[in-house]
């Protein structure tokens, strides 16, 4: 790893579960690293990476329940960093993508700790693409937001509905699976289809994914119907009708196929 003239804590993204999409940069930081402070949703696979010898410390949280709470995790990591080892902070996903990593980068910097980020793949791509839903698509979406459907304290969501009720934008909810009905109406009141096409996706990119393709209007029941659990995130857009088992799957999923068989050909 290179030398530094003070501490460094590396903050690197796991990505969004299948431990072959972490990056080679990841890995490489992963097999010298000497202290690992990881979070819930990072693979076996991944921390088996982790040398025998190294300090593994969980810092995982789930709704209303905190292994650590996030002051600790901030000053653990600035006094592991300061005993000149590698200090690896391993985060689901990509760490500065509704990862608090920028609030832990923030509070390590004015400590005089450096810090490097890692980019993961961020779920929201990562699980989109796995099921065949592209977030941009020409005709069908010309943007994509990221909002967290997360609430604290038992409060109501705190999004502007109307900035959001755009059909021709794909948004991406993480967080928001318990919140599924309070979105679907906050949108919906603001003008949002109720038909327009929406999907939720649980353990992404991993065997033990679950997917249920809907609409705005009846997702939240569907969700419940199917029983899927956290971890999940929601897309809302017209760009779910590419999901795999949907009307325009047919279109495109099959394409890296007829790409090979072009390929065989030449």
């Amino acid at each position: 790893m290179p030398k530094s003239d003070r501490p460094v804590v590396y903050l690197v993204g796991a990505g969004p579960g299948d431990p072959d999409l972490l990056t080679v940069k990841a890995q490489r930081l992963l097999q010298s690293a000497q202290v690992v402070i990881y979070d819930r949703l990072v693979a076996v696979e991944i921390l088996d990476l982790v040398p025998a010898g190294a300090i593994r410390i969980f810092a995982g949280k789930a709704q209303g329940r905190h292994s650590m709470c996030q002051e600790d995790i901030n000053a653990t990591l600035a006094r592991l960093a300061r005993h000149d080892r590698i200090v690896v902070r391993l985060k689901g996903g990509d760490p500065l993508i509704f990862g608090r990593g920028s609030e832990e980068a923030e509070y390590l910097v004015r400590r005089g700790i450096a810090v490097e980020v890692v980019p993961g793949i961020t779920a929201a791509s990562g699980c989109a693409a796995g099921v065949g839903i592209p977030l941009t698509h020409r005709g069908y979406a010309t943007g994509v937001r990221f909002v967290t459907g997360h609430c604290r304290d038992d409060r109501d969501l705190d999004l502007n509905w109307r900035s959001l009720a755009d059909p021709e934008t794909t948004l991406v909810v993480y967080m928001g699976l318990s919140n599924a009905k309070q979105i679907s109406g906050g949108l919906i009141a603001e003008g949002m289809p109720g038909d327009i096409p929406a999907a939720a996706i649980a353990n992404g990119t991993t065997p033990q994914e679950q997917v249920v393709v809907s609409t705005l209007e009846h997702l939240a029941a569907d969700i419940e119907s199917a029983g899927i659990a956290a971890p999940a995130l929601l897309v809302i857009g017209h760009v779910v009708a590419f999901a795999r088992n949907s009307d325009l799957a047919a279109t495109w999923l099959p394409l890296p196929d007829m790409l090979m068989a072009e390929a065989g050909r030449a």
